[in-house]
């Protein structure tokens, strides 16, 4: 991956306004946790959710959604990984926690915010929202259970159908002990259209507060600091901004301490997609290629010749004829000096 980055690109110290990648289902696993934090800008991740129902969970579950437990719960890059629980039954999820936690996870996160149907008709994510006592008992559960020094996290969006029961929300998961909590800036039935309502989360956000997190809608350095502004947040959450633009973290952080970075030209991105794709894409038969394609539509939003390579690919299964595509779509680059 450096090979594909200048300098000014590698790993760069904070001004710990710290930037969390966010847990995103089916998208931002551990390959793609590996290469962003190795890009840059990220004090920790969040797994994709365990699904817990009112089981302990066998251990090999959790290794399959968190293989960083093999590594001390770390990316190769040194990025701390929390382990994402969604449920609804308090007892399960202080069970699942703790083994967690006994396998090596470094926090434990709570997930309230997924607004799947197929999620929420089993009782688990956005729907919870509905009923703030029950978030909280979670936590509660949970949080008395976790070792002490563990943190112990929580994700939400403003509510089910409306805002009206943040503040109830936010006060019951504080109470509980809930050592970070991000806000997903839009209800469940906002699901992800266009605008995130950061200026909804002010109200529960008290001057100096550094332990919420904002989220929702942030694609560029100028969208984190209106997200900040408007919500009184000084930490941000990226999930899908991050795809669109990989070096988005870093260049956050470096406009933070006043010495901007000029983001990733576009040959060098599609370098990364084709290592991403060889590093894992390309290992699933009955799949290849999904996730590349996957990536590069999010990739469209930043760079216009995404659509390009997209184009090329969308109709290959094959990694060798996939890979053809990729070395061609480079030479009509050169051809056309459309390199950036």
């Amino acid at each position: 991956m450096a090979s594909h980055l200048p300098t000014s690109h590698s790993n760069q110290s904070s001004d710990k306004r710290n930037i969390v990648l966010a847990p995103m289902e089916g998208v931002i696993d551990a390959p793609m946790r590996r290469l962003l934090t190795g890009i840059g800008g990220y004090s920790r991740c969040v797994t994709e959710f365990i699904r817990v129902t009112d089981v302990l969970l066998p251990e090999k579950v959790f290794f399959r959604l968190c293989p960083e437990l093999d590594t001390g719960g770390l990316t190769e890059n040194g990025v701390p990984v929390y382990t994402q629980l969604l449920g609804s039954d308090p007892a399960a999820l202080a069970k699942n926690a703790v083994r967690a936690v006994q396998l090596g996870a470094p926090g434990v996160d709570l997930n309230f915010g997924c607004p799947a149907k197929t999620v929420n008709n089993s009782m688990g994510g956005s729907i919870l929202l509905r009923t703030p006592s029950h978030v909280a008992e979670i936590v509660k559960a949970v949080r008395d259970q976790v070792p002490g020094d563990v943190p112990v996290t929580a994700k939400i969006r403003l509510g089910y159908d409306n805002s009206d029961s943040l503040p109830e929300i936010v006060e019951g998961i504080r109470a509980a002990g809930a050592t970070e909590l991000a806000i997903h800036a839009r209800t469940k039935f906002d699901g992800y259209k266009p605008p995130a309502w950061w200026s909804s989360v002010k109200a529960v956000v008290a001057e100096g507060d550094t332990n919420t997190y904002i989220n929702g809608e942030i694609w560029t350095i100028e969208d984190s600091l209106q997200a900040m502004d408007a919500s009184g947040c000084s930490r941000i959450m990226l999930g899908r901004g991050a795809l669109a633009s990989p070096d988005l973290a870093l260049r956050i952080q470096a406009a933070q301490l006043k010495s901007p970075l000029e983001p990733i030209d576009w040959m060098q991105v599609s370098h990364l997609v084709e290592a991403q794709f060889l590093r894992s894409d390309s290992q699933s038969p009955r799949h290849v290629g999904n996730r590349t394609k996957q990536w590069l539509a999010y990739l469209k939003r930043s760079y216009e010749n995404a659509q390009e390579l997209f184009g090329r690919i969308r109709t290959l299964h094959g990694v060798p004829e996939i890979q053809r595509a990729f070395a061609e779509h480079r030479e009509w680059l050169v051809a056309n000096q459309q390199t950036n």
